[in-house]
């Protein structure tokens, strides 16, 4: 749904670091299931046409705001098949902006999160309360919670959290490299 001031710009900024990123625009107005089973059908579609694509298909990240958020999270707890997608290795980290989403499984990847402390659709309590239970898992999390923030900041840009996206690239970049080692 943010495509035009998250999506795209969240992708310009990821490529600047070498990476490709793919943007979904999914069904809005069906509820979560069909909106997390159009990311896991995409998911699918890049991994299983990767070569095609150009792109390897080894420890990718799901990144979302707000709803996009929520979808990233539920694949990433619960894997891809469970929404329709291939069986697929999880994510090798999710980032998350602004979003209210509480659910999480037993093992869960690493977890980058971004909230603006004014933001009144998604409070910093509803993010903050999953951020602890995933830390209560050893699940690592890197929070930030940006001040004279509100909702929708998408990459910050004239805020207190501009730069936000290069510092959750740099985590999954991390997150990359210890897999890589394993």
């Amino acid at each position: 749904m943010g495509s035009v001031h998250e999506g795209f710009p969240y992708a310009v900024e990821i490529n600047k670091h070498g990476y490709n990123a793919f943007v979904l625009k999914y069904r809005a107005g069906m509820g979560a299931d069909v909106a997390t089973e159009d990311m896991a059908q995409a998911l699918s579609y890049i991994v299983r046409n990767a070569g095609t694509l150009g792109v390897s298909p080894r420890n990718y990240s799901l990144w979302g705001s707000s709803a996009g958020a929520r979808m990233a999270a539920a694949i990433g707890s619960h894997g891809a098949a469970s929404f329709g997608g291939d069986a697929l290795p999880k994510p090798a980290t999710v980032v998350m902006a602004y979003t209210g989403h509480a659910d999480h499984s037993s093992r869960e990847p690493p977890t980058f999160v971004v909230v603006g402390e004014k933001d009144g659709i998604a409070p910093p309590s509803s993010m903050e309360r999953r951020v602890r239970a995933l830390r209560a898992l050893g699940t690592e999390v890197e929070y930030l919670k940006f001040p004279n923030v509100a909702h929708g900041f998408g990459i910050g840009k004239e805020t207190t959290a501009d730069g936000w996206v290069g510092r959750a690239t740099e985590f999954w970049t991390k997150h990359m490299r210890q897999t890589a080692g394993r």
